[in-house]
């Protein structure tokens, strides 16, 4: 474990107790000698934390305390370049570039160690993907879903058949296949999944859809049967 990694565990040590924790005990679940411990302790003071305490008496984080260098442990520094990567490789371009900028300012807060990790990292994404190309711009999709505006789709399904649909847009799907835009819809009165690539035309509206997007994503996982991610 590096020096960063122990730090960030005894800070997330500190914050599950409300009340004083002696050094004996704080240094027997980080596994460190009580030498280390008051090395540690002394480093996250020196850095800001305000860590109230002395040997003897016991040791507490005060509240409202965030050091930004140590943010992450490393199994988080690898979920988030793989997350980063996968986005990069399945999301629309839009997306795929908010990963990398996002990343880019978690890496400017990271100490040496783990910032290394970011380039390094070897978990890897398969070859992209074999969904279709889509036609409409899935980032005023899930514009639309935020805002919880009404979409206008022009459709057209596994037939052929051609529809407009007025839809209320609340989930954006990225599978192996395909992107599916899940959705009421006003036309059926029900719930629908449409291929984003077989969306051919797509106009945001100003007008509001009547329900939040959380109680529809609910009832649409009840019904499907999907569980919570």
């Amino acid at each position: 474990m590096s020096r960063s990694e122990r730090l960030l565990d005894l800070l997330q040590l500190l914050r599950r107790h409300r009340q004083p924790v002696s050094g004996g005990a704080l240094a027997a679940e980080l596994g460190i000698s009580i030498r280390t411990l008051y090395r540690d302790i002394a480093s996250l003071q020196a850095q800001g934390a305000m860590i109230e305490g002395e040997p003897g008496i016991g040791y507490i984080l005060k509240p409202g305390f965030m050091l930004p260098p140590l943010m992450f442990s490393e199994d988080e520094i690898e979920a988030l370049v793989l997350g980063q990567r996968w986005v990069a490789k399945r999301a629309d371009s839009r997306l795929a570039r908010a990963a990398g900028d996002a990343l880019a300012k978690i890496a400017a807060v990271l100490p040496a160690d783990l910032r290394e990790g970011l380039d390094t990292s070897t978990l890897l994404v398969g070859p992209k993907d074999l969904a279709p190309a889509n036609t409409v711009d899935l980032g005023t999709i899930r514009k639309a879903i935020r805002a919880e505006r009404k979409l206008t789709i022009a459709y057209e399904d596994q037939s052929g058949a051609a529809s407009d649909r007025v839809v209320w847009p609340f989930a954006l799907g990225f599978f192996e296949r395909a992107r599916v835009l899940v959705a009421w819809c006003e036309l059926r009165q029900d719930f629908r999944h449409f291929r984003t690539d077989r969306i051919s035309r797509l106009d945001l509206s100003d007008i509001r859809y009547p329900r939040r997007r959380q109680v529809l994503l609910k009832e649409w996982r009840l019904i499907e049967g999907v569980p919570p991610s």
